[in-house]
């Protein structure tokens, strides 16, 4: 079997370094390259394992390294950090990142395609836009509160107590201050045409994938839900199994143990934070309805609604991974068929 060389690969902004070793001579190699010269490098190498940190622009060069011939691998940033000893500086994270890409045991990120990274960049301008939003409108009521004008919690109740009663608020307020809430109220108008046009965006996407389709089928699974899992999930060939999935996005709990005694710990958190958010979200909603199924019922008699609502989640990214992975569409009384021992 013929070796195949291994190369570190650390992505900076304008610099980028390589670490491997010769395997003819054993030489151990580092090269600095500017952006242009990375493509024209790797073109001259023989195919190999290219090792990157999975960080901004990871998923660009790993596209643009696997169309050379070679073996992309991106690999978790807070686990290669433990690899760096001494000094921290680009050689040093080049050859960190060369170490860890020596352990199988580190699981490696798969690559998306520009199709996945553009679908998945609408989810963040959204998510931006709805930040935005929150911070203004709480910024309009704290504001006015210093002027003796009080706005109930909740942008949708603020928003319209704010519409009612504007007479008597412009006539607390100073005119400055008025054309600066007339100015607040504008922006929001022009964040909320922002997140409908984008929300407009993700439902093309939906109606173009037919995974994204079948995921908003399951109780729990909204249009955010559906299209962002589509996006990451791929064919779901990067995860073994639906429990490794759902660990990858922290959904699984922490453990730590000392002397034997290993004790069980809250969620671990890992992984994507939208993605567990908006399967959490989505789950809240299962469980907070009139008459729960039967399975979330007996939950909710023995363990809190929050506790509940996370294992929810959890089996809602188990159900999203099989669905992918086998093709398959939700089955409602899905059960698993026993195996007869021949």
């Amino acid at each position: 079997m013929n070796a195949t060389a291994t190369y570190g690969v650390d992505i900076a902004k304008s610099v980028i370094q390589v670490h491997w070793i010769e395997l003819d001579t054993g030489e151990i190699c580092r090269k600095k390259l500017t952006r242009a010269k990375v493509a024209e490098f790797f073109a001259r190498k023989p195919a190999g394992v290219v090792a990157i940190e999975a960080c901004g622009g990871a998923h660009h060069w790993g596209r643009a390294l696997a169309a050379l011939g070679h073996d992309v691998q991106l690999l978790p940033a807070r686990q290669v950090r433990a690899f760096v000893s001494g000094n921290k500086d680009d050689a040093a994270d080049a050859r960190a990142i060369w170490l860890a890409a020596q352990h199988e045991d580190i699981r490696r990120v798969p690559v998306k395609s520009a199709q996945q990274q553009a679908e998945l960049s609408v989810h963040r301008m959204r998510s931006h836009w709805v930040s935005m939003r929150t911070a203004t409108v709480n910024t309009l009521r704290g504001l006015l509160y210093e002027f003796g004008v009080v706005l109930p919690k909740g942008r949708g109740a603020s928003l319209k107590q704010l519409a009612e009663q504007r007479a008597s608020v412009d006539a607390q307020l100073p005119p400055l201050m008025a054309r600066i809430v007339d100015d607040q109220l504008l922006a929001l108008r022009e964040i909320e045409q922002h997140v409908l046009a984008l929300e407009h965006e993700l439902r093309a996407v939906q109606r173009s994938s037919q995974t994204a389709q079948r995921l908003h089928k399951v109780p729990g699974i909204g249009l955010l839900g559906a299209t962002a899992l589509a996006s990451i999930l791929g064919d779901g060939a990067a995860w073994r199994s639906a429990r490794e999935f759902a660990a990858c996005l922290g959904l699984t709990p922490a453990h730590s143990g000392t002397g034997g005694k290993v004790r069980i710990g809250k969620i671990s958190k890992r992984g994507d934070s939208y993605l567990r958010t908006l399967l959490i979200h989505g789950a809240r909603n299962l469980v907070r309805v009139a008459n729960p199924p039967d399975w979330i019922a007996n939950m909710l008699a023995r363990r809190p609604f929050n506790v509940v609502a996370t294992a929810v989640a959890h089996k809602l990214a188990k159900i999203a991974w099989a669905m992918v992975a086998h093709q398959t569409s939700y089955e409602a009384r899905w059960s698993r068929t026993p195996q007869v021992a021949s």
